[in-house]
Formats: structure tokens, C-alpha cells, sequence
């Protein structure tokens, strides 16, 4: 027992050393932090076609040493621009926000990744699902890094109100496992399993997309069992990595 007492306390800790030790993605002022476009996101003037992307990038400050700020940016049949949706904790009115930073930014310093991209038949529903299930987020004036609701709880809250995005939100979004306290049981994020979480401190996740997910005071470990990884606080994802470019699982035209 206590060999695998140990070995767990090692699987929190060791993951969040390395990240410590990779240092901030930026470390001035928020002020003058880099935001310009990272060449991620498609251009819409050559990309008629409908577009979901989803990106998530190491949050601002010691904040990105244990956890990642994400967005949605969407783009229907024929625009030429995109539309982004996230949830920001300053900046005063409702945490909510739209276009409040360019489609693909660098997140204060920090450089996005695509956690999916969806293109093709269907997209366009699959955009008026999403933009409905960020009008019914429930803490749209609300705000807490930790536990949440923060960025993480409203990608988590889209979600789960879009399941055909089978999202699989990483292991270090603290914030996604949420929950109001009387509303304890939940689906997991993707739509592709269960999830018991009290308040975000502590809970456990089942699913096709995440596997196996243990969090303890916002802090979670896990296995990946449809693409072998393991899920751990600080770097996410150690392991296969995911498949960002998707269609919707359900046709929805």
C-alpha cells in the first residue's frame, strides 16, 4: 500500500516539476505581452467552407505552470471573418467575451495549440449548436481561477451540450471538472461517458474520449485508454496525441 501511495504522489508531482522547470511562456508585463496571430487559423477568404476551431494555450503568468486558457472561434459557410468565444476573468462587464482577442492570438506570450478543427458537412448546424450552448452558460458573471467557473468550465459547459464535438479537454484545464454543488453528476466533458465532480475539488471522470480521470483538488490524473497516454497535472498529455482534425459524429444537416 504504501509502495502505490507513493508512486501516486509521484505521478501528481513529477509531471508538475517538469513543468515548473519548463518555466512561463512569457515572464513581463501582461501589458506588452505578445498577442499577434500565431498562422493557425485558416484564411477565411480562401476558406469559403464552414469552420469550428478549438485552441487552448498555457495560461498568463505562474497560472501556466498547472493550467491552460482556451477558446472557440467559429466561422460559417461563405464569412470572411471569424467569430471567438471565450470566458476572460478581467477586463470588468461579463467574463463571457467575444472577438476579445484575434482569432489564433498568442495567449499572453503564450503559443496556442489547436485542440480541434472541424470542417465540412454539418459544420454550420454544428456552429448553431455551440452558439447555443454558450448562451445558456450559467456563469456568464462569474469568475474564479480556482476551482472555477472559469475558461475551462465554459469549454467543458459547450461541451457537454455539444456532444458531437466528442471534445477531449485535457488533464491540466483546471476549471473543467466544475460543478455547481447541487448538480454533482454529470456527462463527462465529450458527451462519451459520466462524471462526479463536488465543486471541482474533487471527482472522478469515465469516458470513451477521456478514460479513467481522478481529480483531487483540481489537480488530475488519469488514463487515456482509447489513444494510450497518461493524463497528468502541469503537461496535460504524455503519450499518443490526440486527432484535432474531426467532422461532426452526428450528421446534422
Amino acid at each position: 500500500m504504501r509502495v502505490l501511495l507513493w508512486t501516486i504522489a509521484a505521478l501528481f508531482i513529477v509531471p508538475l516539476g517538469f513543468s515548473i522547470a519548463r518555466g512561463m511562456a512569457y515572464d513581463g508585463s501582461w501589458r506588452d505581452a505578445p498577442r499577434h496571430s500565431a498562422g493557425l487559423a485558416p484564411n477565411p477568404a480562401t476558406h469559403p467552407e464552414a469552420i469550428v476551431q478549438i485552441y487552448a494555450a498555457r495560461a498568463f503568468n505562474w497560472r501556466g505552470y498547472v493550467a491552460t486558457h482556451p477558446w472557440i472561434i467559429v466561422k460559417r459557410s461563405g464569412a470572411t471573418t471569424f467569430t471567438r468565444y471565450e470566458v476572460v476573468g478581467w477586463g470588468g462587464g461579463d467574463a463571457l467575451k467575444v472577438n476579445y482577442a484575434l482569432p489564433d492570438g498568442l495567449w499572453f506570450g503564450a503559443m496556442p495549440e489547436i485542440m480541434a478543427d472541424y470542417r465540412g458537412p454539418g459544420v454550420d448546424r454544428l456552429i448553431d449548436r455551440i452558439e447555443s450552448a454558450i448562451g445558456t452558460y450559467p456563469f456568464k458573471d462569474q469568475y474564479r481561477s480556482w476551482p472555477g467557473p472559469n475558461s475551462n468550465t465554459f469549454l467543458a459547459h459547450v461541451a457537454r451540450e455539444v456532444p458531437e464535438l466528442r471534445l477531449d479537454i485535457p488533464a491540466n484545464a483546471i476549471g473543467k471538472d466544475y460543478r455547481a454543488w447541487n448538480a454533482p453528476v454529470a456527462l463527462a466533458p465529450s458527451g462519451t461517458g459520466v462524471q462526479l465532480s463536488l465543486l471541482g475539488l474533487a471527482g472522478v471522470t469515465l469516458g470513451a474520449e477521456e478514460g479513467v480521470e481522478v481529480n483531487v483538488l483540481g489537480l488530475n490524473l488519469g488514463i487515456d485508454i482509447l489513444r494510450p497516454a497518461l493524463r497528468v497535472p502541469g503537461l496535460g498529455r504524455i503519450g499518443l496525441p490526440e486527432d484535432v482534425e474531426r467532422q461532426p459524429e452526428v450528421a446534422l444537416d
